[in-house]
């Protein structure tokens, strides 16, 4: 299959290319070294249609397709990996609101997350859950015509930033897996609650950090989805995530190769330009190679979405294969620049720090296998890991 965007889709790409150009790339690896992104940016690109695009029109979206908010994603992270978090989190927060909040916390909210007021997070990794999403302790209790939230959500992207966030809670059964578990619209600018930022070697400005919650007030209307099933109805966008973040790291990777093969056309050894040794433009090859078939994925993955039709195995194998490989393909454009390469003077290895997380953060490349043998077999391969685990005690 074939997927040749549409004239109001290049047009979109074209406006985020040049955005990115002008003001992104250019201050890349100086934003790269702060905890914070620049909310001035941020309103820049919502007022360019450049965050939400696929957002319902009725909540200030455009309601364009996911195809559209992956170009958009890509062209952003080829200048500057970071700022394109604010589109995947904008794509996939503001649609989480506009589904399944309350009518006037979507008729508030997302306008703001379209126009770059707003960033809402996600609070869902709790310090002892990790790959184990559904491993909650921190818990909602009813109080009045509401909620009280107590405990503690980490590794969240923009955990200092964020002005709002959806906070996954256990209001039911404590050893109840993923039934019992509920989520709410949190106003984050509240008593109770605290926060900090972790110094990670990468993705600084997207500020990974805790968030605490003591004894704080959630009203009744702000559970989003159904009370103790909120899970799994809310988790399923996370497949429409995962084939963003094979994008964003698609882009970073891209530029590397990009930058590499002007490099190499120009140095020259032994009185020749290098790039005339397949030693040189050999794995440069490879990794244009690599880089098609990948976006092919990513694109098909998020036509399949826009089509309502399933995409679950095929988001997975954007999560896992994406970052690695554009890890690999970075490296490698690093050690071709030579010594000038290991500098901070060029952007190979902010670009590695920064694609090196997401091998971690937001599904690891097991759970990705796993879920990919889930679909193709069924829930046997699930249960056998269990049965193994269980003979192992």
């Amino acid at each position: 299959m074939q997927f040749q965007p549409t004239e109001d889709q290049k047009a979109f790409r074209d406006t985020a290319k040049r955005f990115a150009t002008e003001k992104l790339a250019p201050s890349y690896q100086q934003r790269a070294s702060g905890h914070t992104f620049d909310r001035a940016l941020i309103k820049e690109m919502g007022a360019l249609g450049l965050i939400g695009a696929d957002l319902p029109e009725e909540y200030g979206g455009l309601g364009e397709s996911s195809v559209t908010s992956g170009l958009i994603v890509e062209e952003i992270a080829y200048a500057d990996f970071n700022a394109s978090y604010v589109q995947l989190l904008g794509s996939l927060m503001g649609g989480m609101v506009a589904k399944h909040a309350s009518k006037d916390i979507a008729s508030e909210w997302v306008p703001k997350v379209v126009s770059g007021e707003a960033i809402i997070g996600l609070g869902l990794t709790e310090p002892r859950g990790g790959s184990d999403a559904a491993n909650l302790i921190l818990k909602a209790v009813k109080s009045g015509n509401g909620w009280r939230l107590n405990g503690e959500k980490t590794s969240m992207s923009f955990a200092a930033q964020a002005d709002a966030a959806v906070v996954f809670a256990r209001t039911g059964d404590p050893n109840g897996g993923s039934r019992g578990v509920s989520a709410f619209f949190v106003d984050l600018n509240q008593e109770g609650i605290k926060r900090t930022h972790f110094d990670d070697i990468g993705t600084k400005p997207v500020g990974r950090g805790s968030v605490f919650f003591d004894d704080v007030f959630v009203p009744a209307e702000n559970m989003m989805a159904e009370q103790d099933r909120a899970f799994g109805t809310i988790m399923a966008g996370f497949d429409y995530s995962r084939a963003l973040i094979g994008l964003e790291c698609l882009g970073a990777a891209q530029a590397s190769v990009d930058e590499t093969w002007a490099y190499v056309r120009e140095r020259e050894a032994f009185g020749a330009p290098i790039v005339q040794y397949q030693g040189v433009s050999f794995p440069l090859a490879e990794a244009e190679t690599q880089l098609t078939m990948m976006r092919q994925l990513c694109y098909y993955t998020l036509d399949l979405r826009d089509r309502g039709l399933p995409h679950t195995a095929e988001a997975a194998m954007c999560k896992w294969y994406l970052p690695k490989t554009a890890c690999e393909i970075i490296h490698q454009c690093l050690i071709l620049h030579g010594h000038y390469g290991y500098t901070t003077d060029l952007p190979h290895h902010q670009r590695y720090n920064d694609v090196l997380g997401l091998q971690i953060g937001d599904g690891t490349a097991q759970i990705q296998k796993l879920v990919i043998a889930r679909e193709k077999v069924g829930r046997v391969a699930l249960q056998y890991d269990q049965k193994a685990k269980g003979a192992q005690k």
